[in-house]
């Protein structure tokens, strides 16, 4: 007897732990730092930070030295031959020109001694790391607050199922009651009918949110980097979410617009259009590279290249080429006045980046303002409803108030709930997109 206990006391043991695998429990700070590190976004704007990276050294590496190797085999199928008259007497004769195979072995060292090209390249490379590093902070803080709006809206769809149950329990007791009413003739039959019209309105409007429920967990699972249908538990609640993101400091920020990762991609392009100007005006220079190299040349009639006594000769060649660009038809001067007209472009677009950002900033603050300030009249709402809702009530089942009127006080009570957890939500994610306006999120 006492092994068969331990025996089942180990399987739901066992059972309760493999029930527990794969479920994922997150506040809403940790849920924002695994996705920071998880999210398929994230991960591919770090693969491009590397990326650059490699492709910096790529463009490094290519004014450095470089050694190449080659090596050809040959065997004259036909062989060539030299024609010519031995004794001047009108024939001719022929033997053939040379071995009839032959190898040749050359490694050739170059070096760029001047390549205006290759120094703006250099430059080039730096700015499209900066640019990368950039997009992943621009990928972070849209990660970020993207997990925010999906984590509220999780909350969101929680809160009113438990809203709308309680309600639920509420009507249907009440049109329990008023039944009873009716059945003993006290009461109207509109009355039941009333109550039952709320009932079924609120019923449907759970089994929908029931709906949103799963679609707001899915969204929030993408977002984190999980799997579509992984478990999650999340272990903060609305409101005190709510209360953690009512801070009117952040109103006084200075609005610092060169410090917002929008301005900083938007002033890399014009540093990028400038290069490319650079880069067109370098191309009228000459370039110079230099070379040495050296061979080794084996000839044979058959294949005796593996043999002690096969000759081979040597041979090194040291050289300089200088590449003077002279004419081009204008094809040059066209290329450069395009790039200089595409950084004016550019320069254009960072100062409409700054207006935008400056609207963008003053909009997210106003809206930010406004959320605070609707929460707090959505809970006054709220407090109102549910007084005039049990004072219909009350009237109702005393006798001197109507179905009609208590039906209008609950779908008033029911509008107001839903319009706190709103509130509540616009909150939040008002101060995430403030804090992305301007900037002052210190991400991992």
């Amino acid at each position: 007897m006492r092994q068969s206990l331990i025996l089942i006391i180990s399987l739901i043991t066992v059972s309760f732990g493999f029930s527990q695998e794969g479920t994922n429990s997150f506040t809403l700070q940790q849920a924002i730092d695994f996705a920071l590190e998880n999210n398929r976004q994230v991960k591919n704007a770090t693969r491009d930070i590397d990326a650059a990276e490699k492709q910096k050294w790529e463009t490094t590496a290519s004014g450095l030295p470089q050694l190449n190797a080659d090596v050809g085999y040959n065997n004259w199928i036909k062989q060539q031959v030299i024609i010519f008259d031995i004794d001047n007497d009108g024939n001719l004769d022929a033997i053939p020109n040379g071995a009839k195979q032959s190898i040749n072995a050359t490694a050739t060292l170059s070096q760029k001694l001047f390549d205006g090209s290759y120094l703006v390249g250099l430059q080039s490379a730096k700015v499209f790391l900066e640019i990368s590093k950039n997009a992943k902070v621009k990928t972070d803080l849209e990660v970020r607050k993207a997990v925010i709006e999906a984590y509220g809206n999780v909350l969101l769809a929680e809160e009113s199922i438990l809203i709308l149950e309680r309600n639920i329990d509420v009507l249907e007791k009440n049109l329990f009651e008023t039944n009873k009413i009716f059945e003993n003739g006290l009461e109207e039959e509109e009355s039941v009918e009333q109550l039952q019209i709320t009932l079924s309105g609120v019923k449907s409007s759970l089994n929908n949110t029931n709906r949103l429920k799963k679609l707001a967990y899915q969204m929030l699972n993408i977002t984190l980097g999980l799997d579509i249908n992984s478990q999650t538990i999340l272990t903060d609640n609305l409101e005190r979410l709510t209360s953690l993101n009512m801070d009117l400091n952040l109103l006084a920020v200075e609005d610092n617009i060169e410090n917002t990762i929008d301005y900083k991609i938007a002033e890399n392009d014009k540093t990028s259009k400038g290069l490319l100007l650079k880069l067109e005006k370098s191309k009228a220079l000459p370039t110079l590279n230099a070379f040495i190299n050296g061979a080794y040349s084996g000839n044979s009639n058959s294949f005796t290249f593996t043999h002690n006594d096969q000759k081979w000769f040597g041979s090194s060649l040291f050289g300089i080429n200088l590449n003077i660009p002279i004419f081009s038809s204008g094809m040059r001067n066209a290329a450069t006045q395009r790039a200089a007209i595409n950084l004016e472009k550019s320069e254009e677009d960072l100062n409409e980046i700054q207006q935008q950002l400056k609207l963008q900033i003053a909009s997210a603050k106003s809206n930010y303002q406004f959320a605070i300030d609707d929460y707090d009249n959505k809970k006054e709402n709220l407090g109102l409803a549910e007084r005039i809702e049990q004072k219909n009530q009350t009237k109702f089942f005393e006798g001197i108030g109507s179905s009609f009127e208590l039906r209008q006080a609950q779908t008033q009570l029911y509008v107001a709930q839903q319009e706190l957890l709103q509130a509540m939500l616009d909150v939040i994610n008002s101060k995430a997109e403030l804090e992305t306006a301007l900037n002052t999120i210190t991400l991992n």
